[in-house]
């Protein structure tokens, strides 16, 4: 498969998980509830090419963890879809787990962390997995850690030579900081 269809696959998808979440946080009610579940199902499409590129890029941290999160995704959509409390709680459990042993056996792996790279991919597997995690939970804290996986995402991309995946994280970083600034608005009020 073509590295670019690989990109626009990923890339486009993954800036639709970011524009839902903006879409939600200006909602409420049914319509909220439908914007979070595009969400949480956009970004599971964009993990199968998120998974290639970085595969064949050697990107192991990010590799694991975009399987580790993978839970959370589903707890975020289990709470879109049920509400809050519905969630099965050994899902979430998985989901905790998950993201501990990823980042843990990700540094173990490469026997700690040695090149820009590998510092990049631990900016991309905090923000990826706290993020999302918080975010299933409904913590508008997680769009800050989504804000780390964009840009750590995005220097690396561009480190790569992965353009397309650059541009469209700096576009993604729109939407990150949208959502949140309206979340915090909302709640202050």
């Amino acid at each position: 498969m073509s590295h670019l269809i690989l990109q626009i696959w990923g890339g486009l998808f993954s800036l639709l998980n970011k524009v839902c979440f903006s879409r939600a946080e200006r909602n409420e009610g049914e319509l909220k509830r439908k914007w979070r579940i595009s969400a949480w199902v956009s970004l599971l499409v964009s993990h199968p090419s998120w998974i290639i590129i970085n595969f064949l890029e050697r990107n192991w941290i990010v590799v694991a963890v975009i399987f580790g999160v993978i839970p959370s995704v589903i707890v975020g959509l289990i709470i879109s879809v049920r509400g809050r409390g519905h969630e099965p709680k050994w899902l979430d459990y998985i989901a905790r787990i998950a993201a501990v042993f990823g980042i843990a056996y990700s540094i173990y792996d490469f026997g700690g962390i040695t090149t820009i790279n590998q510092m990049l991919e631990l900016g991309v597997a905090v923000g990826l997995l706290a993020g999302t995690y918080l975010l299933a939970k409904q913590l508008a804290i997680g769009y800050l850690f989504f804000a780390l996986l964009n840009i750590s995402s995005m220097a690396l991309m561009g480190i790569q030579g992965y353009y397309w995946l650059m541009f469209q994280q700096f576009i993604s970083l729109y939407f990150v900081a949208d959502a949140y600034f309206v979340y915090r608005r909302r709640t202050t009020r």
